[in-house]
């Protein structure tokens, strides 16, 4: 209940793929991995083909839930340490310039508004708070997966997908104090529509089909973004180049194995769920 003559706080929820970053960024690390020596070559063209028809259509529920199953199954064991210099390499030459300018526009906008922004993914949320760092963003939320003695265990202790995104945000809520009915939610994604419908401005951003469907039925507003971070680097000062560089070498030793089998797990199911229709 909001307190008479006190203004509740408010956020704006950001998916990470397609929404800020004009790719996935699980996907992105197939081939740096494979360059590592960890994945086969049968593994790294199936995910560069998962990255084909990802910036394509999407993901699906079916293809989310398989992704779970199979990145729980393939990420048993693996040592943290053992990927960790690969994973850095990749997100500063993958991740970096695939930013959308328009984003980053849009985060300063919010916090201009006294907003908080929150970033929300499917992704490992080692991988994910580097990512929201370099964005600027206040918190960032994505898959937990339990470790022990330095490797994964292959437990998935949450997965940021579906209603889990709104568990959280619901969670974020309770404990900040956020009014989710003033609040802000942007994806690309219909499975993301559960987050959409958790607050009182949703915005459809670069929809996939599905989604622009339910933004034009509920007349809700579509934004596209066309710019990559990439192509204004050129125009960043040294200090500013700097900051990201020291940003992205604070990454977490977790941010590995979450990303990495992430990569491989999402491949493997957009793969093969995609490979007879072509």
């Amino acid at each position: 209940m909001r307190r008479l003559g006190v203004m509740a706080k408010t956020a704006a929820f950001f998916d990470l793929d397609k929404t800020l970053l004009s790719k996935s960024s699980t996907l992105a690390y197939v081939k740096p991995l494979f360059e590592g020596g960890l994945l086969t070559r049968n593994t790294m063209i199936r995910g560069a083909y998962s990255q084909f028809v990802y910036q394509l259509g999407g993901a699906d529920h079916d293809q989310m839930e398989q992704a779970r199953v199979q990145l729980s199954e393939m990420v048993e064991g693996w040592d943290v340490a053992q990927i960790e210099e690969i994973v850095n390499q990749a997100l500063n030459d993958v991740i970096e310039p695939i930013v959308y300018t328009e984003g980053l526009k849009l985060i300063e906008e919010h916090h201009a508004a006294g907003r908080d922004v929150v970033i929300i993914s499917s992704s490992g949320t080692e991988v994910v708070e580097p990512i929201a760092a370099r964005l600027g963003a206040d918190i960032a939320v994505g898959t937990q997966m339990a470790i022990e003695d330095g490797k994964y265990t292959g437990e998935i202790l949450f997965y940021a997908y579906g209603e889990g995104k709104v568990d959280a945000i619901k969670r974020l809520a309770e404990e900040r104090g956020y009014d989710l009915a003033e609040s802000y939610a942007y994806s690309d994604s219909i499975t993301d529509l559960p987050m959409l419908e958790a607050v009182g401005h949703p915005v459809a951003t670069n929809p996939d089909k599905a989604l622009r469907e339910v933004a034009r039925d509920n007349v809700w507003p579509v934004m596209e973004f066309r710019k990559p971070e990439k192509a204004e680097k050129a125009d960043k000062s040294e200090s500013e180049e700097d900051h990201a560089h020291d940003t992205q070498k604070k990454i977490a030793v977790g941010a590995v194995a979450a990303g990495a089998a992430g990569a491989v797990a999402l491949g493997v199911a957009w793969y093969a769920r995609n490979r007879n229709r072509t």
